[in-house]
């Protein structure tokens, strides 16, 4: 059964950074993972994705986000730079089998429990 576990959130002021983690567990195939995120009263969007070849990040984040894998610890990382008020959310780290990434949430099977990340300024 694959799990996917996320650290790394927290309370941080505007222009401040964070890494999250995404440690998967329980897959021993090919796999592409997403980042998503959820705002109070907001519908669930996509951040940024990682295949074994490939990245991709959503315009709003993108030269400011940047995700990476560690196949050998089995952890994707999402290192948050510059971070905004409007980056306060929920942030979930999502699985998706195969050598592709998507950015729609529906292509994702295995999902994480969410990380806070609360930016003030």
């Amino acid at each position: 059964q694959v799990q996917l576990v996320e650290s790394g959130g927290g309370s941080v002021q505007a222009g401040d950074s964070l890494r999250l983690s995404c440690a998967v567990s329980g897959r021993t195939f090919t796999y592409a993972v997403g980042w998503f995120r959820q705002a109070p009263d907001k519908e669930r969007e996509f951040v940024a994705a990682i295949s074994p070849g490939s990245t991709y990040y959503s315009h709003f984040v993108k030269g400011r986000f940047t995700i990476s894998r560690d196949d050998a610890k089995n952890t994707v990382y999402l290192q948050m730079n510059s971070l905004k008020p409007e980056d306060t959310a929920v942030y979930y780290c999502a699985l998706k089998p195969g050598i592709w990434y998507s950015t729609v949430a529906e292509d994702f099977d295995s999902w994480g429990q969410g990380t806070q990340v609360t930016v003030s300024l």
